[in-house]
Formats: C-alpha cells, sequence, structure tokens
C-alpha cells in the first residue's frame, strides 16, 4: 500500500501546498491507523486564500444569476455520481456507521439541490411613487467572501449547508474543515471545480486553530459562518464580531426528549435508542437527556436497557454495526471520564453495551444512566457520545421545567398521543427544533436549522432562506427621474385647452 500523503489546500482552482510544515495525522476511528497527513496552515496560507477568493469576487457576482445556478447543479449532480465515494470517505475519517453516513449526505446533497434554487428566493421589491414622481427599489446582493468553519462530526453535510449556497447567490468562499476530517471536504472542492466553479470561487485552507483566528482576523474576509463545540463558537463569535465580519455561530446542546405515560413505547423506544446513539452520539441533535413522566419510568428504562445491550458496536464500514467509534482518542477518553462521573455523582448504570477488543478503534459502551438528577453535570454538559441519561419527573409542567433549564436549547422532542399537550410543549418548550414522536427534528433543507439560547450566537440560523438572508445584504434605491416634456408626466401637466 502506498504510504499516507499530505494533504494540499486548494486556492485559485489548484493544489497549493501549504506553507506551514506543521501537520497532523488523519486516523481512522475504527482501526487507529494513520491514512492522511493534514497541513495546519497559517496566517499565509489563509491569507492566500482570501486574496484568491477577492480576486474572483468581481466576475462572480457579475455572472447572471441563472448562470450560477447551472453551475451549482452540475455540482449537485457530481455529488450523486460521487455520493457512494463520499459515503466512504466519512466512514473511513468519521466512524459514522454505512446507514448514518449515507443519510447525512444525503441531507447535504438536498442543501445543494436547495442552493440551485437559491437565487429566486433572493428579497427583492420595488414601490413605485413612495412619495411623488419617486420610487424605491430594495436589492439583495452578495456579501463579498464568506469563510466556512465546519466540524468533525458531519464532514460533508455541514460545507453543504455552507458553500453551495454562499457561491449560488453570488459570493466567493473559503472553506476551513476540521483537521479531524479533511478527506471528504477535498473531494467536494474537486467536484465543484470538475462542474465548473471559477477558480478562485471555492477555496480550501487545511488546519486547526492558527487557521481559524486567522480567518477571523483576515481583512479580506467580510463573513464567517461556524458549526462547532460551544466554547469555540463563542471564540468565533466574539472574534468576528470584533473584527467587523458579519458572523452566525452554532453551537452546543442538550436535547431532551420527554415521554409521557401515555406514548407508544415501542415506537418511543426505537425513536430514542436512533437519537441517542446513533453517530456514536457525536451530532447536536442526539438525544441526551430523556424526562421520564411517572409513572412511565420503570417501563420506560428496562426497554431502552434491553436494547441498548442489543447493540453492536463496532466499525462502521461493517453493515451489521450499529454504533461506530467515536472520533479520536482524547473524545473517547473524554466521554468515558463523563461515565465514571455518573456514578460518581450518584447515577445508577441501567445498562452499559459491550465493545470489540483488540481492534486499536476508539470505542465506547454505550450505556444508560437511571435516576439522574437535573443538577448533575453529567445531566448539563455536551457529553457528545454514546451516553443517555434518564431523569424522573412528576408531570408534563416540571419536564418542561428541566429542559428550558438548560444553557442550550438546540433541540427537544416529546413523546405522547395526546395532541393538547404536544400543543403545550410547543408552545412552551424552549428550543428552535421541535419534536413530536420523532427523536431527531432535524428539518429540511428548504426550512432553516434553528438554535436557541448557547446553541447558536447570530440573528440568523443556517439553511433555507435564513441562510439566503445571511450570505445577501441588502440594498435600497431611491430614485427620481425628471419627465421629458414631450412625453407628459408630473413635468410637463397637459394643458387645460
Amino acid at each position: 500500500m502506498a504510504p499516507p500523503r499530505l494533504l494540499s489546500n486548494w486556492v485559485g482552482g489548484a493544489e497549493r501546498p501549504a506553507e506551514s510544515t506543521a501537520q497532523l495525522p488523519v486516523i481512522d476511528p475504527a482501526t487507529g491507523e494513520t491514512i492522511a497527513f493534514v497541513p495546519l496552515s497559517g496566517e499565509s496560507d489563509v491569507a492566500a486564500a482570501a486574496s484568491a477568493a477577492r480576486a474572483a469576487f468581481p466576475a462572480w457576482s457579475a455572472t447572471p444569476v441563472g448562470e450560477r445556478a447551472r453551475v451549482v447543479g452540475r455540482f449537485r449532480a457530481l455529488l450523486e455520481r460521487d455520493r457512494e465515494t463520499l459515503v466512504r470517505l466519512v466512514v473511513a475519517e468519521h466512524g459514522k456507521t454505512l446507514d448514518d453516513a449515507r443519510g447525512s449526505v444525503r441531507r447535504g446533497i438536498e442543501s445543494a439541490e436547495f442552493a440551485e434554487g437559491a437565487a429566486s428566493l433572493l428579497p427583492g421589491s420595488t414601490i413605485a411613487n413612495v412619495s411623488r414622481g419617486v420610487d424605491a427599489e430594495m436589492f439583495a446582493e452578495p456579501l463579498g467572501v464568506v469563510a466556512g468553519i465546519t466540524p468533525f462530526n458531519f464532514p460533508v453535510m455541514v460545507p453543504l449547508w455552507m458553500f453551495p449556497t454562499a457561491i449560488a447567490v453570488g459570493n466567493t468562499f473559503v472553506l476551513k474543515p476540521s483537521e479531524r476530517v479533511p478527506l471528504s471536504a477535498e473531494h467536494l472542492v474537486r467536484l465543484a471545480a470538475e462542474a465548473g466553479v471559477p477558480p478562485g470561487v471555492l477555496n480550501l485552507v487545511h488546519g486547526g486553530r492558527d487557521a481559524v483566528d486567522a480567518i477571523l482576523a483576515e481583512p479580506k474576509i467580510d463573513a464567517v459562518a461556524f458549526v462547532g463545540s460551544a466554547p469555540v463558537a463563542r471564540h468565533v463569535y466574539a472574534g468576528a464580531a470584533a473584527a467587523g465580519k458579519r458572523v452566525l455561530a452554532l453551537a452546543g446542546a442538550k436535547n431532551h426528549l420527554v415521554v409521557l405515560p401515555d406514548a407508544d413505547l415501542d415506537a418511543a423506544v426505537d425513536s430514542i435508542v436512533a437519537s441517542a446513539f446513533g453517530s456514536a452520539g457525536e451530532r447536536c441533535l442526539a438525544g441526551s437527556v430523556v424526562l421520564a413522566v411517572e409513572p412511565i419510568g420503570d417501563r420506560l428504562v428496562a426497554r431502552l436497557a434491553d436494547r441498548v445491550r442489543s447493540l453492536k458496536v463496532g466499525p462502521g464500514a461493517d453493515p451489521t454495526t450499529d454504533v461506530g467509534p467515536v472520533v479520536r482518542a482524547e473524545q473517547r477518553d473524554r466521554v468515558e471520564s463523563y461515565l465514571q462521573l455518573g456514578e460518581q455523582e450518584g447515577a445508577t448504570v441501567a445498562a452499559r453495551g459491550r465493545i470489540p477488543s483488540g481492534s486499536g478503534g476508539f470505542y465506547v459502551a454505550p450505556t444508560v444512566f437511571d435516576h439522574v438528577r437535573p443538577g448533575m453535570r453529567i445531566a448539563k454538559e455536551e457529553i457528545f457520545g454514546p451516553v443517555l441519561s434518564v431523569v424522573r419527573v412528576g408531570s408534563l409542567v416540571e419536564a418542561i421545567d428541566v429542559a428550558n433549564a438548560s444553557e442550550f436549547g438546540n433541540a427537544a422532542a416529546i413523546y405522547t398521543r395526546d395532541g393538547g399537550r404536544a400543543r403545550l410543549f410547543r408552545e412552551r418548550i424552549q428550543a428552535g427544533m421541535v419534536g413530536i414522536n420523532l427523536g431527531v427534528p432535524a428539518p429540511a433543507a428548504v426550512l432553516p436549522f434553528v438554535g436557541w439560547k448557547g446553541s447558536a450566537y447570530g440573528a440568523l440560523a443556517a439553511t433555507g432562506p435564513e441562510a439566503v438572508r445571511f450570505f445577501t445584504r441588502t440594498k435600497v434605491v431611491t430614485s427620481r427621474w425628471t419627465a421629458d416634456p414631450a412625453v407628459g408626466g408630473p413635468a410637463a401637466e397637459p394643458s387645460g385647452g
């Protein structure tokens, strides 16, 4: 086998080796083996990408909107062609199961499909005669150069949330993927070039924190879109705003799933297990805390425990695997520290799955904690692993109060047959995305991905029409034209004879 290669950046339509000599291994989480090396780009690398994007902006923003949409359409067709290749890259560098990877790639392609028609959503209007002889027009124009900083847990989907829509409405783009999962992003950029995206319109810079900080400070970058952990989101939001950039930063989550006594228990358990343990819990829509409204607790926990013990943990490429590895050894160690903490805090281990031995991969046993109290750290902090905490409550109102006390407000769900209680939950829960009898309330690509409270920083949301608004700025033109007396009008009233 060939030795793992060192990746390059993609600047101005071609590969460009990073000027920085620092690098990290890209590791297959299922085996612990190195599959590539990624450069840790610095300030000069970011500046080169931003300069290429800035140089490409005038011609690309002046390209007719229909032509831009057709380029994005060709890109979407190539995504369909290479869909399984992208799936395999996600499995190799992130560790997702095949089903999870296929679902995430499909979601990303749907976002690219939305971007094909994003131009038709560009807000604009005209008001004639706002004053005598005066007309007003409103236009949506591209911002300029946009940077996207994307996370490790969705290597294809989240970049596709960002750059297809951004370039469809006329911006140029600098993508900085997570240094843990750079291979998927590289393939996306190559497909965009194959589709006819002009040089400089889409650029790729690999790296870690130094690259992020360089993006925040780079004067040629006008806006930053970010998805990642809460501490980094706060850093990005503060840094980009201080530099005068438009910024949207999606952050952490602690999602609550409320189960009422009248719920369809079999369906609820299936849904909760998929939500909590799919993608090894490494997603911001994962159910993390079950609020069991008594007297459902004992029956619910018993069913959850049975299901968790039966989950097969193993390599994502094995089609029989239910739960794959977490992304890195340090993430495995972090999650396991929370497992120890939960017992120290007094929670009861209701079930713990089994992990494969001798694989070298980064596996964590899926775990259900029972008798968790709302004040415990395992009930409050984002763990980002296959860990589910069950808190028993006495009523729906108490469940809502517990959920709303969280610093996060990404998603929440309720399981019930009672429409009135579901409606009460929908109205009172403080979360941007709400599920009713489903545990992963991911919006369709035509709708916004909305976080509340500490789950998002910025006035708008990712995906859908709000993404179009984020990637554009409004211009209002007020005009007065003096009419030619020969054709009549306000300046040449007809005579009364």
